[in-house]
């Protein structure tokens, strides 16, 4: 059976390492993240379960795209699609694709003593990492002041959405630096007190935290070479949209199954629901719109670091899932009537994490609108 599907997933571009890690996910991500245990930690204050975080760890999936000479597996990212998607699929809220973005930004452009230091950790589980990135023309990103006789650089400003602020380790931020953008690390162990800030978003399961400094300094030691800045926030853009595009292939799909189910079950006026038209062609829609996009994410996960089409293909899966996570969302919110409209339905929570992964490296209009540019 594993060679049957082997052979008809590598005609999309899937890889032996990505179905083998594919299978071992959704076993892993199915038993340990139920969606009561998804509820209940919308309130915890890690917004996390801290045992599964260190099975993760012991898993090596923090490592999958990271070189072995720096601890890791020497995969990459392409085969942390997979494992995203099946994150998607359960709702499953950890650091995993902050921290893996944070260690790809080190990769690319970390020095050599910054890649022996936290690349390791990284891989490892031992720190966690995550990304502060604003747009160079936007107002609310770190500015430098200048330089400290020590070497390192001084900066002050303000930057949101930091994925998992609170529960990092170090964070891969932007600084405007005389008329370019630099890269740096922050250690949040050494922040000031109240430096980060939570934040409310649509997704309640995800931790939003802003980060505001006044004349913090930077040690010569967490600036990183910038040389390979503008190919680095390239290369982190396009990884970060391959493993939103994932996770919102896996979350289309667990929502058009549980809504299959709820049309299998519930009657009125002494039919089942799924027996009408109305619901019934939507709901296939929605399974084909899926597909289109799942067969977008592998070809683009394949393809991922070919200059040119590589680019392309990502950025139509990000489009692609986008569209068919929200559009399965929605008629899954409308299926369940007046309940699909309350909090407690799991639709909901699909619809909002659908909001936040469009949102997240471009949105599907900001996709197309960079298609347009790649293609004519």
């Amino acid at each position: 059976m594993m060679d049957s599907i082997t052979d008809a997933l590598g005609r999309i571009g899937v890889s032996e390492e990505q179905v083998d890690l594919m299978e071992v996910a959704a076993n892993f991500c199915r038993e340990t993240s139920p969606i009561d245990r998804v509820r209940a930690l919308i309130e915890d204050e890690h917004g996390y379960d801290t045992d599964v975080w260190a099975e993760i760890c012991r898993l090596g999936w923090l490592g999958i795209a990271i070189p072995e000479a720096h601890g890791g597996v020497g995969l990459g990212i392409a085969e942390v699609a997979p494992v995203m998607e099946q994150m998607g699929r359960h709702l499953m809220a950890t650091p995993f694709m902050a921290s893996t973005l944070a260690a790809q930004a080190i990769l690319k452009c970390g020095s050599d003593a910054q890649r022996d230091r936290w690349l390791p950790a990284l891989a490892s589980g031992e720190v966690i990492g995550t990304l502060a990135i604003a747009d160079p023309d936007n107002d609310d990103m770190m500015k430098a002041l200048g330089e400290s006789e020590q070497g390192g650089v001084m900066v002050s400003g303000r930057i949101g959405l930091i994925e998992h602020g609170a529960n990092a380790d170090l964070i891969i931020m932007t600084i405007g630096h005389g008329g370019r953008t630099r890269l740096a690390i922050a250690e949040t162990g050494a922040l000031p007190k109240g430096a980060l800030r939570r934040e409310g978003i649509i997704d309640d399961t995800r931790r939003a935290y802003e980060l505001t400094l006044t004349a913090f300094e930077i040690p010569a030691d967490g600036m990183m070479p910038d040389d390979t800045v503008a190919a680095t926030l390239a290369h982190v853009e396009l990884a970060g949209a391959l493993l939103h595009a994932a996770e919102m292939c896996g979350g289309a799909f667990r929502v058009i199954d549980y809504t299959a189910d709820y049309l299998r079950t519930r009657k009125q006026f002494g039919k089942l629901i799924g027996s009408y038209q109305a619901l019934k062609h939507p709901l296939v829609d929605a399974f084909v719109s899926y597909e289109r996009a799942r067969s977008h994410l592998y070809a683009a996960a394949h393809s991922f670091g070919d200059q040119g089409c590589g680019e392309v293909a990502v950025r139509m899966a990000k489009a692609q899932a986008e569209t068919a996570y929200s559009y399965a969302a929605d008629r899954a919110i409308q299926f369940h009537g007046g309940f699909g409209f309350t909090y407690d339905c799991d639709a909901g929570l699909h619809r909002r994490r659908a909001i936040w992964d469009a949102s997240r490296f471009g949105d599907a209009r900001a996709q197309k609108k960079r298609l347009a540019d790649l293609l004519f």
